[in-house]
């Protein structure tokens, strides 16, 4: 039977890390990469885990290959904070840690909860690699929306991690804010240009696209409050690369 390593990034989460952290308590290793926090985060993974380390921050690809770099174990499962294993996947992680089914890594699907339900429309359940064989994986070297590059063979499960983006709408609004801003520096970085027409018709397209298109109004409330934020989200993004320009 092989064994899980859990790694985890962390910063000023201790409204979402002990979530994540009970999820996932039964594995054999869990890591922990901090990044500064100023409230309990530390403290909460300090109960669950004896491998807790704290680091400057680097950008999310080189601190989640920071926290790599630690894991001992054959196989790895990579979480963000906000995030929960929900027992079906626990289960079939157990299932394919007991027995090799001859894949390297798994996609898993990332429903969004917000406001309660389960976002079935809005945002989608993305498929990304999270769960690989330790010697077969790494992270992209980028400041945001990393991957994981795998060598080796992938299959998609249908087994979730449940991703509480979005405690509420302030969550929304910081979160955004964060993003954008360094979605804009590594645009920037490569030479990307903007405008303010780009500005205004790429956000009225991502309002178009997700409550009309992608069906966002099936999900209610919600549905609509993130379509919102989502147009707000693209709208800032070419911004804020105006301005660095």
């Amino acid at each position: 039977m092989s064994e899980l390593s859990v790694i985890i990034i962390t910063q000023n989460e201790e409204n979402n890390i002990r979530r994540c952290l009970e999820s996932v308590k039964w594995a054999d290793e869990i890591v922990v990469v901090d990044s500064g926090s100023i409230d309990n985060t530390v403290d909460i993974c300090r109960e669950y885990t004896d491998k807790v380390s704290q680091t400057t921050w680097h950008g999310y690809g080189q601190q989640k290959n920071i926290a790599l770099a630690q894991a001992t174990r054959t196989w790895v499962l990579s979480l963000d904070a906000d995030e929960e294993v929900s027992i079906a996947l626990r289960d079939k992680i157990q299932q394919i840690l007991q027995a090799d089914q001859g894949y390297d890594a798994y996609a898993i699907k990332r429903p969004v909860v917000f406001l309660g339900q389960i976002i079935k429309h809005a945002c989608g359940a993305d498929n990304s690699i999270r769960l690989f064989k330790r010697k077969h994986g790494h992270f992209t070297n980028v400041i945001v929306h990393e991957t994981i590059k795998i060598d080796g063979r992938v299959r998609k499960l249908s087994q979730p991690i449940l991703h509480y983006s979005f405690a509420n709408v302030a969550a929304i609004i910081e979160k955004m804010n964060r993003y954008t801003s360094l979605v804009a520096q590594q645009r920037a970085a490569i030479g990307k240009k903007s405008s303010l027409f780009k500005a205004v018709t790429r956000s009225m397209w991502m309002f178009i696209k997700v409550y009309l298109l992608k069906g966002g109004f099936l999900d209610g409330r919600a549905g609509f409050i993130l379509s919102v934020s989502f147009a707000e989200g693209s709208y800032y993004r070419y911004v804020k690369l105006l301005t660095l320009e």
